[in-house]
């Protein structure tokens, strides 16, 4: 109610379309924007959860993408909320460079819905949920993790609708070793060797024996969760997922990118 006397009294531009807010001014994001935000509900890798273009992909006897085919994934499994496209993508945009760390969570809040499709989640009582870790440098620069935002959301969540203890967050449960050029323009071998080594585990103990599922906000290749999740499985980790919220693929892209966005985007975004 408070929120729609302000929004009433000091009206607000939507971050995402631009049309003026009436409520939700905590997010600044409109409730059509907001109910935009859909999982992808196609075809998939049954493995690293690529979108698939056709439905017939699944009728193969290895309903997998060629690079999981190719064993070049170390993770176990992994799925995304939906496609780095459209608000989606916006949102994600805004969060990182906007320092929106309120919308941040409220979008680790949309992974609950995907918990379930995440092959092996629901087998242990206890995974642990851990964020892809910025390097030192660029978390001061930003002022905040914003994997690490997602990873919180997802938790209230999943303590909400489970009407008990949530996932515990590993905030320190990796650590980013060395800062590592974009991976932006970069080949599928060269991101892999970008990220050679790049990851450690800081408390080897509280890794062992345990599911962790990685969570980060845009997912391409795969690479920066393959780094990770060998540094984990090195510390004794039983099996590592990965759950991103948004999922970047040349055979989904984004026809509302403008040229000046896209240059921004490219030379900021660490995606995975």
């Amino acid at each position: 109610m408070s929120d729609g006397v302000l929004g009433v009294a000091f009206p607000t531009d939507c971050s995402l379309c631009g049309g003026e807010l009436s409520s939700r001014l905590w997010l600044r994001i409109c409730p059509d924007c907001w109910a935009s935000l859909q999982p992808w509900s196609g075809p998939q890798c049954t493995r690293c959860g690529l979108p698939f273009t056709s439905p017939h992909a699944l009728d193969s006897s290895l309903p997998e993408c060629g690079a999981c085919r190719a064993g070049e994934a170390a993770f176990d499994s992994a799925r995304s909320f939906g496609l780095y496209t459209g608000k989606l993508r916006q949102a994600v945009l805004r969060v990182k460079f906007s320092r929106d760390a309120r919308l941040g969570a409220r979008l680790g809040e949309l992974l609950a819905t995907t918990w379930d499709s995440l092959p092996q989640a629901t087998e242990f009582d206890s995974p642990l949920l851990v964020p892809v870790p910025l390097h030192p440098s660029r978390r001061r620069e930003r002022g905040f993790n914003q994997s690490e935002l997602l990873a919180a959301g997802l938790a209230r969540a999943l303590e909400r609708r489970r009407a008990g203890a949530a996932p515990q967050v590993a905030k320190d449960g990796l650590r980013r070793k060395r800062a590592t050029p974009p991976q932006t323009g970069l080949s599928v071998a060269a991101r892999r060797e970008n990220l050679r080594g790049a990851f450690a585990v800081i408390k080897p103990d509280a890794i062992r024996g345990r599911m962790i599922v990685l969570v980060d906000d845009v997912m391409t290749t795969g690479a920066t969760l393959s780094a990770c999740a060998r540094a984990l499985k090195s510390a004794g980790a039983a099996q590592v997922l990965g759950l991103a919220l948004a999922r970047a693929t040349p055979q989904f892209p984004d026809l509302s990118k403008v040229d000046n966005d896209n240059t921004v985007d490219g030379l900021d975004r660490e995606s995975t």
